[in-house]
């Protein structure tokens, strides 16, 4: 067989006994498929080994789009390359096919950070996607895995969509499929099959994980300045670690081949199954390798992102450690440094509610609306879509802006790289300069990982009633020779400036006389038990403080929270699993 006729028997599939059959098969619903902050997460072994398990999802997923928008549509799939990826995208294919999907596009080799995820679905304009992740969370056959609804406009399906999807998984009775189609997942271009009934043949187009969001990249930041910051004789001398995740081949195409970084600036760049035995999430404990190298001083600038490549952690010389609050802080202030803002102007400023308030400093000062959210991108994605925003970020490593509708690890890394293009000046005096202007909002982040998930609702249920207790408002706190007046309490919840919709018990607040604030949530993104979070944030504007160790300056706050809540005597931990 010439070449020719090889590429030609690859590109278009008719099985010799005709069109492929589509067939629909009898299932029992499950009652705990209901998607998180970011999708549904479970151990990898209920997709694996649950009879119909992935199958029930999918298939609800398809069923909350009605069938006139499914027909003929386009849908992008990629994941993380985490394991089960590949098992579970050949399966959504088969689905597809038989639920009226008309074309799907798909990753290489499965093979799709979330950003260009988003990317994709907008330059194509599909009805959405499907991103096969479990984010931050460890990988592997004893690791998580996770499947996310992505909408039109590129952004995480919001909380009608996602309860619809939950609410059709509970009462499903059947899946459709199409067994006998196979797609080579590695083969770049066009694969078509024909399937029974269906008038035109159904299309799977394999593109390249990195072209479409690369180019988009290179139409927001001035690639000419950053690759004489990264490769001129002056050079900055940067450490990226992808953490074994789906950035590792984004990093070495943009930052290394394309910008002239040398090769041996990026390390982990091989998309690993379970990510080389590692939890890939971007913070000081589990990206503890590169805070250690970073400490000799031989790099300028250091990030690290998770699995599926939303996240980032920002690092200067010396290991000085960017906090995601301030991160989003130091970008608006210095916004202009992005090429893309100059031809946009700046809409809005938001940030989840448990982030500082350090990027509300900015917005003031530069007298631009600033947005406090529920956590969950997809609250930012509604505020863009009316242009009401144009930059955002939370204190979970997730930074972004309107340019897709999904947090973004590699262009938080470029747009940091372009002030310090412009500044000429380290991370860390970039950092001080700021909080001499503005002050410095304090921070910190306890994380409590898989506690007993009943312990840790009735904790937070007690802490609610005697935070509302009327008695509570006007309540003295005293640790450390500091005394906190408590000015409010209550549960925070957020009504949606553009549809009006309503987000309630979105995590406790105490709101000190001071401005002080203790937040207290249950988090959406694990699988197994219950994260318990405990978020500090205190402002403080004496130049002589501001430089202050964090844990110093908030430790009467943080003996305060662990006081009040009981937490170490309701979950039996003495110390948190993650502090940030």
């Amino acid at each position: 067989m010439s070449d020719f006729e090889e590429w030609i028997s690859g590109t278009y599939r008719k099985t010799e006994e005709g069109p492929l059959p589509l067939l629909t098969f009898a299932t029992a619903p499950y009652h705990d498929q209901k998607p998180g902050t970011s999708g549904l997460r479970k151990k990898t072994y209920y997709f694996e080994e649950k009879p119909c398990y992935l199958e029930n999802f999918i298939q609800s997923i398809f069923f909350s789009i009605d069938l006139k928008d499914r027909q003929g549509s386009s849908l992008v799939v990629g994941g993380d390359g985490r394991y089960f990826n590949k098992s579970a995208i050949e399966t959504i294919v088969q689905m597809a096919a038989a639920n009226g999907i008309g074309r799907l596009v798909i990753g290489q080799n499965g093979i799709l950070s979330t950003p260009a995820v988003s990317c994709i679905i907008r330059k194509i304009k599909a009805i959405g996607g499907i991103i096969l992740t479990a984010s931050h969370n460890p990988g592997g056959p004893n690791g998580d895995f996770g499947i996310k609804f992505n909408i039109s406009n590129g952004g995480p399906a919001p909380e009608a969509i996602t309860d619809k999807i939950f609410q059709i998984s509970k009462t499903i009775e059947e899946y459709a499929i199409c067994p006998d189609l196979k797609v080579d997942l590695g083969l770049l271009g066009k694969q078509q099959f024909d399937l029974e009934n269906k008038f035109k043949p159904f299309t799977v187009e394999i593109v390249d994980s990195v072209e479409a969001y690369a180019t988009m990249l290179r139409n927001i930041f001035d690639f000419s300045a950053l690759k004489e910051l990264l490769s001129g004789p002056n050079r900055l001398k940067i450490r990226i670690d992808a953490m074994h995740g789906v950035v590792g081949p984004y990093v070495k195409k943009i930052l290394c081949e394309e910008l002239g970084a040398p090769a041996n600036s990026a390390v982990n760049c091989v998309p690993l199954e379970d990510f080389g035995g590692h939890h890939p999430d971007p913070n000081l404990t589990y990206a503890a390798d590169l805070v250690e190298t970073m400490k000799s001083g031989e790099h300028d600038f250091g990030a690290a992102f998770d699995g599926d490549g939303d996240r980032n952690m920002i690092l200067g010389k010396h290991g000085f450690f960017v906090n995601p609050s301030d991160s989003v802080a130091v970008i608006a202030a210095n916004i202009f440094s992005i090429p893309y803002f100059q031809q946009t102007g700046v809409r809005g400023f938001a940030r989840s509610m448990p982030t500082s308030g350090a990027l509300d400093r900015v917005a003031n000062a530069t007298k631009i609306a600033l947005y406090e959210t529920p956590t969950g991108w997809k609250f930012f994605g509604n505020l863009m879509d009316a242009s009401k925003l144009s930059l955002c970020g939370e204190e979970s490593f997730g930074t972004g802006s309107d340019h897709i509708r999904e947090k973004d690890g590699l262009w938080a890394v470029l747009a940091w790289l372009s002030i310090l293009a412009t500044r000429k000046q380290s991370v860390e005096d970039i950092l001080k300069d700021h909080w001499q202007k503005y002050g410095r909002n304090f921070f910190t982040r306890y994380d409590y990982e898989e506690v007993e998930a009943e312990g840790a609702n009735k904790m937070m249920k007690d802490l609610e009633a005697l935070m509302f207790d009327r008695s509570f408002v006007g309540k003295q706190f005293s640790a450390n020779d500091k005394v906190y007046t408590v000015e409010k309490a209550d549960n925070f919840e957020y009504s949606d400036p553009v549809d009006g919709s309503i987000s309630r018990n979105q995590g406790l607040r105490l709101i000190f006389t001071d401005g002080s604030r203790i937040i207290f949530r249950l988090s959406g993104t694990g699988s197994a038990g219950a994260t318990i979070r405990l978020y500090i944030d205190s402002y403080e504007k004496d130049v002589a403080k501001i430089n202050q160790d964090p844990q110093v300056m908030l430790a009467p706050l943080i003996s305060i929270a662990l006081k009040v809540s009981q937490l170490q005597e309701r979950t039996g931990r003495s110390a948190p699993t993650v502090i940030t």
